[in-house]
């Protein structure tokens, strides 16, 4: 893990910091940052789901199968 200086707008971190129930500023931003990849990963997989990419869910001899 590297050190970096960086500018923080106090409102907007003491905010995050009680959103995420963090008790470190360094625990906010790390958590903080999670949470952007965590939410660019979910949105990959729905966007997969509604072109339905790669998937057998709109095979209905495969999901006939699922149900059993």
């Amino acid at each position: 893990m590297t050190k970096k200086l960086i500018d923080i707008d106090e409102d907007t971190l003491a905010q995050a910091t009680e959103i995420l129930g963090a008790a470190t500023m360094k625990e906010t931003v790390n958590r903080a940052l999670t949470e952007v990849v965590l939410l660019a990963e979910r949105r990959t997989h729905v966007d997969r789901l509604v072109r339905m990419d790669g998937l057998d869910l709109d095979d209905d001899q495969i999901m006939a199968g699922a149900w059993r």
